[in-house]
């Protein structure tokens, strides 16, 4: 898609049976409110024990380095996520995890979503973070 400014493998962690994925997405200034955005993220989230995902799901919010706010989202659970937008068939990927960031920058929102095992996902935790916090926007 046009909209998807980069994607990225990452590889997996012993025992994981796929790498994670990470994409970054701008919307053209549009896209939808944070909270919008967050409960996306959380729908595309099943829990095994039949809880509400967003009564796991943990937000934050952390500064880029440049000053950029950003809103994190991180749900664990079954991953349920649309197989393509708008698509009837959906994933089924149990142990999964979903990390996701809105950047807000001066020209719109960007998007950064991380899915894969938890094991792979927790693997690149710091990098993940890293990553965020290096984000500028010139």
């Amino acid at each position: 898609s046009s909209m998807r400014v980069a994607e990225f493998t990452l590889p997996k962690a012993a025992g994981d049976a796929e790498d994670a994925a990470l994409g970054v997405f701008f919307f053209g200034g549009q896209g939808g409110s944070v909270e919008a955005n967050l409960d996306r993220w959380i729908n595309q989230m099943a829990q095994p024990d039949g809880r509400a995902s967003k009564d796991v799901a943990k937000t934050s919010t952390l500064q880029s380095a440049s000053g950029l706010k950003i809103t994190l989202v991180d749900v664990p659970g079954t991953y349920v996520a649309e197989v393509s937008p708008g698509s009837a068939e959906r994933f089924n990927k149990p142990g999964f995890r979903l990390r996701a960031a809105v950047v807000d920058t001066p020209n719109g929102p960007y998007f950064v979503k991380l899915t894969g095992p938890s094991a792979t996902v927790a693997k690149w935790d710091a990098s993940f973070a890293a990553l965020l916090r290096s984000v500028r926007f010139e």
